[in-house]
């Protein structure tokens, strides 16, 4: 019953009145069969065809197939269908493989009808957008836009160029540059910029080529987005504002926000404009209005968060509700169809505030239930949905997030994937209106996250093990694909990928990409956990020789790129809980009586892992941090190109490592990089060692305060390095995978 609700709501809901007022027309999906599989691009056509929900249907036809939908983003999702079952390749975040079909496209037979169980198939957390995107170019965004169009996602975040606007919004209420510059954070800090969370540049303000380059990004974004078939979720003007405002206008309702995450108070406290102030109604009529003049009339849906890990001024129920009422009558002063869309984390994340009589007197603040959407952001592990009765009425989205800060251990829950959101949608009294993906970074993992956007087309939970099976077909795509590999995914989906702990369900942290210490680092929980839930020895070692078998059983399968990618990505794996094995060593070896030269002996072996990780990594194109590096830097240019260069490439190294001047968040974006473990992980534990066995030798008494301070030494000496100028500091890959994984089995297992 629920399931037929959601579909008969997807008209009323108007997501796709959302999607604009224009007729939509195929030219998009046309488009997208010539980029991505020209050679049988004219074999495909496709039909718009009247009906209530987004669905599909795939027949043969004389020129090839035909894809017949009742939405543009059906037709996409109709397409993959074809390209994945008969046609057996796929699109991955690593590339596309969707030229290798057959020859002759195989018939259909029997029509095959698709129908989505939601009207919103949404993508991307805000923080994303500096995580992993902080610094792609228009051909990294397309390849992402088309994986997404695929897969049927039909409501994408779309943060880019946001600062350009919204400084045209703040010179229009008479701020200057000078006060909007100590406002803006860098380019990869921007995401909690927007949140409310940080104000201004630790490294120098933020460049104007800069806003100007992405503002000129997001409009092509923001086209393409609508050409698929998408509605793409806008920013909009969220309060938060330059402390200069509050003199320019004594009068309005102006209040500090709270300190987030140790930073100092020049970095934090953002100034917020209460909602219910009538300057707040007027720069959102002005920032709407500007984006709609920029991007055109292709979405009345809004993302707007206020309370991201920064509580309320007032936990008064009277003042929650006051604030997004003003909050929604501003968006609909702008755009009297506008749907504001939120995340729900503030509700798991401050908890301890957001009790549910808060919860209620704040999104009731909102009147109807179509006018929101909530983002319940962490679903799969710490729902929230279910405490708040389906956020009291209004439409929700069952997310995933799984991936905090980019981290890149592997990790998952394939059964709640398959049956939590189908739970959740068949609920009594359920609101719930979507499935999506929520991930601070995407960094690896792919499975978990394909399997949820397929289930968004399943009114039945996906059978794991076909689909696993099916997944790595199409991912290797080489005949004969030997068993090996059926069973190293087999493995890896009823362990690793079955992750039943909500107390440490997020992609594993790797304890060597934590400052290191003498306590504190192993069998952490929570969303950054270090706890490895399986047997590595029953897990992830054999998948590992099944792999590389396999790899040897088929030649073919050397050259697939994805193979690739998973085989370094299970030995990186292998030899980052090896680490484990070899720090807990060191710490016996300290804590014993035995000499210091024991200590340094029990270090070298933790060392010589290191190497030999960063060796393995280097092998394979997707784990260097000189590819992060160059992103960052291709965006400089103009007669100060050499500073801005140094000025992003700060930028970019600063937010994996200590994130923030001074270590506030160390080590949260850290990353299994080539060059990232050679050139400062391993140096600050070869420091590490170093100072324990210095220590040992003297009798003297371990300083915790003193180790710390010294890591956040090296970190600031790293984050302002220039890449290539260091001993062995590589653009490219170097060596070979297969025998650098020959090596890694016959060594570390």
């Amino acid at each position: 019953m629920a399931l037929r609700r959601a579909l008969l709501a997807f008209v009323s809901l108007g997501l796709v009145a959302g999607l604009a007022d224009a007729k939509p027309d195929l030219n998009g999906i046309y488009a997208l069969a010539k980029r991505r599989v020209p050679t049988h691009a004219h074999a495909f056509s496709f039909s718009l065809a009247d009906g209530e929900a987004d669905s599909f249907v795939i027949s043969d036809a004389p020129s090839g197939i035909h894809v017949e939908c009742t939405t543009v983003s059906a037709c996409a999702r109709g397409l993959y269908t074809y390209l994945t079952t008969y046609g057996g390749t796929d699109i991955w975040w690593t590339g596309s493989r969707l030229t290798h079909l057959p020859a002759y496209l195989p018939k259909v037979g029997i029509p095959v009808q698709g129908h989505a169980i939601v009207p919103y198939r949404y993508h991307f957390n805000t923080v994303t957008f500096d995580y992993t995107a902080a610094f792609w170019d228009f051909d990294q965004w397309e390849l992402e836009l088309d994986w997404l169009a695929l897969r049927g996602v039909n409501l994408p975040l779309a943060w880019v160029g946001y600062e350009y606007i919204l400084i045209e919004t703040f010179r229009e209420v008479g701020l200057s540059d000078a006060d909007i510059s100590s406002f803006l954070s860098g380019p990869a800090f921007q995401a909690w910029n927007r949140f409310g969370n940080i104000q201004g540049s630790w490294d120098g303000d933020l460049p104007i080529t800069w806003v100007n380059d992405q503002f000129a990004l997001q409009k092509r974004l923001i086209a393409r987005m609508a050409e698929l078939g998408m509605t793409p979720a806008l920013p909009s003007f969220t309060g938060f504002v330059p402390r200069a405002l509050a003199t320019l206008y004594p009068n309005a309702s102006i209040v500090n926000g709270s300190e987030w995450s140790g930073f100092p108070e020049v970095w934090t406290h953002d100034t917020f404009l209460n909602p219910f102030d009538p300057l707040f109604t007027t720069m959102q009529t002005s920032f709407i209005s500007k984006q709609r003049e920029a991007y055109g009339n292709v979405s009345h849906i809004y993302t707007l968060d206020q309370y991201n890990e920064n509580n309320p001024f007032s936990g008064d129920l009277a003042y929650l509700s006051n604030v997004t009422a003003g909050t929604f009558a501003s968006l609909r002063a702008a755009d009297p169809d506008a749907v504001w869309l939120m995340q729900g984390w503030l509700f798991f994340s401050s908890s301890a505030f957001w009790t549910n009589d808060r919860i209620e007197a704040y999104l009731g603040g909102v009147p109807g239930n179509d006018s929101m959407i909530v983002l319940d952001l962490y679903s799969e592990a710490q729902p929230q949905w279910n405490r708040t009765s389906s956020y009291f009425g209004k439409q929700w989205v069952w997310c995933e997030l799984h991936d905090y800060g980019g981290n890149m251990g592997l990790e998952g829950n394939l059964n709640e994937l398959t049956h939590g959101p189908l739970a959740a949608l068949n609920s009594p009294g359920s609101s719930m209106k979507g499935i999506g993906l929520t991930p601070e970074g995407q960094e690896g993992n792919e499975i978990v996250y394909d399997i949820l956007l397929d289930q968004a087309w399943s009114s039945v939970p996906l059978n794991i093990t076909a689909y696993v099976d099916g997944w790595v077909a199409r991912r290797y795509n080489v005949k004969p694909l030997p068993k090996a590999a059926h069973d190293a995914w087999r493995l890896l989906s009823t362990t690793v990928y079955s992750n039943t702990d909500v107390n440490s369900q997020a992609t594993i942290k790797s304890i060597y990409e934590l400052a290191p210490a003498l306590t504190g680092l192993t069998n952490r929980t929570g969303h950054h956990p270090t706890r490895i839930p399986y047997d590595t020895n029953a897990t992830i070692l054999p998948a590992l020789k099944s792999l590389y078998q396999a790899g040897v059983q088929q030649p073919l399968l050397r050259s697939n790129p994805e193979f690739a990618y998973d085989v370094v990505d299970v030995a990186r794996q292998l030899l980052s809980n090896r680490f484990i094995d070899y720090y807990e060593r060191l710490l016996t070896a300290y804590n014993s009586s035995l000499s210091a030269s024991a200590v340094r002996a029990a270090g070298e072996s933790l060392l010589d892992l290191l190497t030999d990780l960063d060796a393995l990594l280097a092998t394979n194109g997707n784990f260097l941090l000189s590819n992060w590096i160059r992103d960052a830097r291709s965006w400089a240019h103009g007669k100060n190109k050499k500073a801005y260069g140094a000025y992003l490439e700060y930028n970019a190294r600063n937010q994996i490592t200590l994130w923030g001047p001074d270590g506030e968040i160390n080590d949260y974006a850290s990353k299994a990089w080539a060059g990232l473990v050679g050139t400062y992980y391993r140096p600050r534990w070869a420091a590490f060692v170093d100072y324990l066995a210095e220590t040992k030798s003297r009798g003297a008494v371990y300083n915790a305060t003193s180790v710390s301070a010294q890591m956040v030494a090296l970190g600031k000496e790293w984050s302002n390095g220039t890449w290539g100028t260091g001993k062995g500091e590589t653009w490219g890959t170097k060596g070979n995978t297969w025998d650098v994984v020959r090596e890694v089995l016959d060594k570390w297992t």
